[in-house]
């Protein structure tokens, strides 16, 4: 039993250790996030400034062209770095979830062993208050036969003595 609840106790361990790093990977996904987030920024910033180069009367193709290039290729890093974020979340909540079962059927299993001592704790104490009464009563069993048995030496004693007499 105590080695079972070692082994639960380093499943345990080792479940909360996997939960850190899964809690790690989370934290990271979320830096990702804030750096999405700060792309589709530099993204609406080169949206704000292409409408300006517009309505500038200068003719500015060629700035608007790389502009646009641009954009397209932050967009396409963008949709790259969302997928990725998307399979990760993916991933983190299916471990998350298969941690959570793991953890609440080792539990489970704890609580059942609990219950098993629990139970063999009692039989043996109803076992040994059985054996200490079953003790008890052998010693005034012996008891008895001991004054029984020194009876039987006196009147033998005096049974001999009274045939020494006649």
């Amino acid at each position: 039993m105590e080695a079972s609840f070692s082994e639960m106790k380093k499943e345990l361990q080792s479940r909360d250790a996997l939960w850190r790093r899964i809690h790690l990977e989370c934290q990271q996904l979320h830096t990702e996030l804030l750096k999405i987030r700060e792309m589709q920024e530099i993204q609406i910033k080169h949206q704000s400034s292409s409408v300006q180069l517009t309505e500038q009367p200068e003719n500015k193709n060629s700035d608007l062209l790389l502009l646009a290039q641009s954009q397209e290729s932050q967009q396409e890093v963008l949709n790259k770095i969302r997928n990725h974020l998307y399979r990760e979340e993916q991933s983190h909540c299916s471990e998350q979830e298969r941690t959570r079962t793991e953890i609440s059927d080792l539990t489970e299993e704890l609580h059942q062993k609990e219950i098993t001592i629990a139970t063999i704790m009692e039989k043996a104490s109803l076992l040994e208050r059985q054996l200490k009464m079953e003790l008890q009563i052998k010693d005034k069993l012996l008891a008895k036969q001991q004054v029984l048995d020194f009876n039987y030496k006196v009147v033998k004693s005096e049974n001999t003595h009274l045939k020494e007499m006649i």
